[in-house]
């Protein structure tokens, strides 16, 4: 990935985090919030902060896996494979610039798990 490309990727990152922020801050905030004393709306809201933390949990997940990226972009270690140590395809870092393997690594890994 060319040195234009991997800026452009940063600024992304950059701005999902500030994104992602932003989301976890309302969803606390929601979380916060009191219940309301009618037993039936009370449940409702209680299924709600159920599903209102999943995705809190799922954002803060989101969060962690942009912060190693742009540490390993830091670092010089951005686009190679934590496995095999060759370049990860640039059209995979594109798609998913939280990618650790390249494609191969990725798919042995992922075989390896399902036939467990």
């Amino acid at each position: 990935m060319d040195e234009r490309a991997r800026e452009r990727l940063r600024e992304h990152l950059v701005g999902k985090r500030h994104e992602l922020t932003a989301k976890l801050q309302r969803i606390q905030d929601n979380l916060r919030r009191g219940l309301d004393p009618d037993s039936a709306e009370r449940a409702k809201q209680l299924e709600d902060a159920v599903v209102v933390d999943t995705l809190g949990r799922e954002a803060r997940l989101e969060l962690q896996q942009i912060a190693d990226a742009l540490r390993r972009m830091d670092e010089g270690r951005f686009g190679i494979c934590a496995s095999c140590g060759s370049p990860i395809g640039d059209a995979r870092l594109q798609a998913y610039p939280y990618a650790t393997e390249c494609i191969d690594c990725a798919t042995a890994g992922e075989a390896r798990r399902v036939g467990s």
